[in-house]
């Protein structure tokens, strides 16, 4: 029987392959996306990142037990410390600096998406809080694993390293952590729980397609 993360991911796999199959994913892993699009990604990732590390943040302050509030704090540690670095020294080979990054202006999707991620875990459970993250914390490992399959990793493009940082075992461990979390306590879930979370993880992931086609598009705000 699969677990209720499997269950979730494949009421989801519809919006999931229509990800894998968009024009910057593509461009990632075959190395002919345009830089000036990708740099436009790293800004707003950056901003978006500075929203994710409030949520661990936040699903740490309401965890019920030591175990739990300590992981989502490593999760903290591993935004703020790893991941925010590495996109620092990464978005430098595109000549964006750090106060590029800091000062940026939000685009439309990075704040509704954001925004949303926060809105779920200031008024509802850690459960809802995780099955929203998880379109974009194992999306991105399965979208880096899916590239790196393809020959992502030989293209010597300058989108290898994203490749590698998200197709890392380093990175699969944090997505199995949330997803293990989820499915251990998903057997007390009623029926009405499940939809609603199932709900969530949906959104989540239309926001995950929406980000890159942002990115894509460049997208900025219309008046």
């Amino acid at each position: 029987m699969n677990t209720f993360s499997e269950q979730l991911r494949a009421t989801g796999a519809g919006i999931w392959e229509q990800i894998h199959a968009h024009p910057f994913v593509v461009g990632m892993g075959d190395g002919t996306l345009e830089s000036e699009r990708f740099a436009y990604y790293m800004v707003q990732d950056y901003l978006y990142l500075i929203e994710f590390s409030r949520l661990f943040a936040l699903a740490a302050s309401k965890s019920e037990d030591l175990q739990t509030m300590g992981k989502f704090a490593e999760l903290l540690h591993a935004t703020l410390h790893v991941e925010m670095d590495l996109h620092r020294q990464y978005a430098a080979k595109f000549g964006l600096t750090p106060r590029d990054l800091e000062t940026a202006r939000i685009a439309p999707t990075t704040h509704a998406y954001s925004r949303h991620l926060l809105h779920t875990v200031q008024t509802g459970t850690i459960a809802e809080m995780v099955t929203a993250i998880l379109p974009c914390q194992w999306g991105y490992h399965e979208i880096a694993v899916r590239l790196k399959e393809q020959g992502g990793l030989e293209s010597g493009s300058l989108y290898t390293e994203w490749i590698a940082m998200y197709a890392s075992d380093e990175f699969k461990s944090l997505s199995d952590w949330l997803r293990g979390w989820l499915d251990d306590i998903a057997v007390d879930f009623s029926d009405a729980e499940r939809r609603r979370l199932t709900e969530l993880y949906l959104t989540g992931s239309r926001y995950e397609w929406m980000f890159w086609e942002m990115a894509y598009r460049m997208e900025e705000w219309p008046v």
